[in-house]
């Protein structure tokens, strides 16, 4: 409804009319799939119409008219109904999929770049990661443009919609160091300021605290507190009482008048302001109604105001719109405590129905119960700028993978030294992939075996800094020296950050069209503490390699605040991340060297009936390293142990016709396995030595097998079960890693080998590698010890008593 006391924009009236209809659909969807659509089971479906109506005025006004087609967004995820009815009026939602909203193959609770069809930017629903994302988006866009790459186009703006009670995460402060480190640029994010959160109404005064936070990483905030009418109503006489009397309210009474609605607003600001002449004409010039909207008309609800914030900004710095608003805005539920989770009832949405003009059955036509001829709002939608150009999901050509990559393997390394000459390698020969890469990491670089590729390749900076040292001739092994077109991007100690930023990273190709092969290192006990990043980089299909070392209880002096014990499950439990741990360093040339061409491929087809697994999808890589120098073996690589090593394990020793017992190993713990294998074969004979070099390819290929069968392909048969066919059924396996145990605990369920898991399950300790091995019963002793049980033989007079 237009207003004489509202600014004069010819986009105005069009932009309100879809506003009213965007909330009309987003309260529909989540209305349709809770009292509407066939329930099974009879849970509640849920989809936040309170939450989703707080946004809707500011959505409405980004996505309709200041966002650009070079912008990216990630939506608050309770906003989702809003994304999706925004995307079914331009022609890029279905009706089917709303009409299915969470449910199966519908419309996603929560924005999805893998599941959605409307134009993801940014998945959100584990709070917090999709606004940092935008963060790093942004650096991201810095590095492809300071390299020379990308489009010849303005920079777009990554921009983050946030909801207040949002900012408790964690996360979001780390970023903001991090973003205020590296200079950060064309980055918004607009706070939702509904003052409540899932179980409450939030802290007085928090919005100073935000302000002053943002102000000290060198934002700029913009404050949407007022709309058009209240401004209007404040150049009134008595008027500043009444934005006095506001700005003095409580948050849970001015959520509870709001629900309350006009006659409780009316009796409590005559309470207040009754009998001081002008202010209490104001009040009493004004319908109950009328008073509702007034005191309703936050800036967050304008779009005159609105509008004119995102349209004043002319520069490229960080900015933080605090935008006031009321949950549930528009709807019945508007202001109550409990409204986050809170539906429409029938009733309420029948009254809601007859407001927007709504004819029974006509519920999801585009133009129904709107004031202005359909043509007209037809020939606006066409001319959006930020749907201007189509879909916005770009892609990228794949970067050619040398043949080899070399290690510079000695009889003596560890694969942590290995993963740094072949970096060091493919920097010193450059080309197109050694160009692409960049590297990451959280204050960690030099002890994770980084340094050689970074003295060759630089760090990267917006800026040129020199190195102090090198000026001052102080003699360092490390040059760090900071460019435009340096290819490691130093972090502080975060390990949220380094997910994320690997996450931006992994996702260039799709949002600027420039390929980037994004390598993170870290402690492996360290993958813990950034887990919820990692999880969202994965279900992002964000590509990246994570390089964990050192590892397990072999990084023996540091104590057990260091060494990992369950990283190994993480990297078999993990959706879209592929997990090696080589225990030599051929090994680890041949994954890095694989691992490089799988980042690149999105492709679709059947499994591959060599391994079942779907490897022309493509996906992330997990290579978990240690520090442990071993004895490096002396053969060919041959292209039948490259797939058998990317398979996921091979006969170190094939087992004779006569084996009772074998042994299986992963990583580090090599040498004790080849040791109790040596020990085991002076009273057995044809014992065999199975290498596992990712025990998560499979695993995966074996419960890809089974569910191949299960369909009706009996013929179907995995790398692990072609491995142990060949051993006897009265066979022992003793399995053996340093990391949890039931990471190879499955191998007796293949074909029903009696077995024995060894491994670490309880906290480290300092010590020698030989200590904790023989605590934790992973040593050669152990070893043959568990073979005794897994297939009795002969008593073995070498065997010592366990510890």
């Amino acid at each position: 409804m237009s207003d004489p006391r509202l600014p004069k924009d010819s986009r105005l009236p069009i932009l309100a009319e879809l506003e009213k209809k965007i909330l009309w659909l987003a309260s529909w969807t989540i209305h349709n799939a809770n009292h509407l659509r066939a329930s099974e089971d009879g849970m509640k479906v849920g989809g936040h119409q309170a939450s989703s109506a707080s946004l809707c005025t500011i959505m409405t006004a980004l996505y309709m008219a200041a966002l650009r087609p070079q912008d990216r967004v990630a939506v608050k995820p309770h906003a989702s109904p809003i994304f999706h009815a925004i995307n079914y009026l331009m022609g890029l939602q279905t009706r089917e999929k709303l009409e299915n909203f969470r449910g199966y193959k519908g419309a996603q609770s929560y924005p999805s770049r893998t599941k959605d069809i409307d134009d993801v930017d940014f998945s959100t629903g584990s709070v917090g990661l999709g606004v940092a994302q935008t963060l790093f988006s942004s650096l991201v866009q810095d590095y492809v443009k300071a390299h020379g790459w990308g489009e010849k186009r303005q920079d777009g703006r990554m921009v983050a919609l946030i909801g207040d009670a949002e900012l408790d995460e964690g996360n979001i402060f780390e970023a903001l160091m991090e973003g205020w480190k590296h200079g950060l640029r064309n980055t918004w994010w607009v706070i939702d300021y509904n003052r409540q959160s899932l179980d409450a109404v939030i802290r007085e005064g928090l919005y100073d605290r935000f302000e002053q936070m943002f102000r000290n990483f060198g934002w700029d905030v913009v404050t949407l507190k007022y709309g058009s009418l209240q401004q209007a109503a404040f150049k009134e006489k008595g008027g500043e009482r009444l934005k006095a009397w506001i700005d003095s309210c409580p948050n849970q009474l001015y959520s509870a008048l709001t629900f309350q609605g006009g006659a409780a607003w009316r009796k409590r600001l005559m309470d207040d302001l009754g009998d001081q002449g002008p202010v209490t004409k104001l009040i009493e010039s004004r319908s109950d109604t009328e008073l509702s909207r007034l005191m309703c008309n936050l800036g967050g609800h304008d779009l005159p105001s609105i509008l004119e914030a995102f349209e004043a900004i002319d520069h490229d710095r960080p900015v933080c719109f605090l935008a006031y608003t009321v949950k549930g805005f528009g709807l019945p539920l508007a202001g109550h405590k409990d409204n986050h989770a809170g539906l429409m009832t029938k009733d309420q949405m029948e009254g809601f129905k007859t407001a927007n003009t709504v004819r029974p059955g006509h519920e999801w036509d585009l133009f129904e119960g709107l004031n202005l001829p359909e043509n007209e709002i037809r020939a606006f939608l066409d001319t959006v700028p930020f749907f201007a150009e189509g879909r916005r999901r770009k892609s990228a050509p794949k970067l050619p993978v040398p043949e080899t990559l070399e290690a510079g393997i000695q009889p003596v390394m560890s694969t942590q030294m290995g993963f740094g000459k072949i970096l060091d390698d493919l920097a010193k020969r450059g080309g197109p992939l050694a160009d692409r890469i960049v590297t990451t990491a959280p204050d960690v670089t030099v002890s994770t075996n980084l340094g050689p590729w970074v003295n060759r390749r630089g760090l990267f900076a917006r800026a040129e800094m020199a190195d102090t040292f090198k000026d001052e001739r102080i003699p360092s092994m490390q040059k760090w020296e900071f460019s435009p077109k340096g290819q490691h991007i130093e972090l502080g100690i975060a390990e949220m950050n380094l997910f994320i930023n690997l996450s931006a990273l992994g996702l260039s190709h799709s949002i600027f069209g420039e390929r980037l092969i994004p390598i993170g290192t870290l402690y492996d006990p360290f993958i813990s503490r950034g887990l919820d990043a990692l999880n969202y980089a994965c279900y992002q299909d964000a590509r990246f390699m994570v390089v964990a070392t050192p590892s397990g209880v072999t990084l023996a002096p540091e104590g057990g605040a260091h060494q990992s014990i369950a990283t190994p499950l993480i990297g078999m439990s993990q959706d879209g991340l592929c997990a090696f741990e080589p225990a030599f360093v051929d090994e680890l040339s041949v994954m890095m060297r694989w691992s490089f061409d799988y980042l690149q491929r999105d492709g679709e087809g059947d499994p591959n009936e060599r391994t079942w697994l779907r490897d022309e999808t493509g996906g992330s890589v997990y290579l978990r390293l240690s520090t442990l120098q071993l004895e490096q073996p002396k053969r060919a690589m041959t292209p039948e142990l490259e797939h058998a090593i990317i398979d996921g394990a091979y006969w170190l020793r094939k087992p004779g016709p006569n084996a009772s017992v074998v042994v299986a190993y992963t990583g580090a713990v090599a040498a004790e396995a080849i040791e109790a294998v040596g020990l085991l074969g002076e009273d057995r004979r044809d014992v065999g030595l199975l290498a596992i070099t990712s025990a998560d390819r499979l695993n995966a290929g074996w419960q890809a097998a089974e569910r191949a069968r299960q369909r009706g392909n009996q013929q179907a048969t995995s790398h692990i079960e072609r491995l142990l066919g060949e051993l006897s059924r009265d066979c022992g396996i003793v399995s053996v890693l340093d990391g949890h145990p039931a990471t190879l605990a499955w191998l007796g369920s293949v074909h029903g080998h009696k077995q024995k898991a060894l491994g670490v399950e309880h906290f480290g300790q300092t010590g020698t590698v030989a200590d904790l091995y023989r605590h934790f019963g992973i040593d050669a002793n152990a070893i043959v010890h568990a073979a005794q049980a897994a297939a009795p033989g002969r008593p073995v007079r070498y065997l010592k008593a366990l510890p």
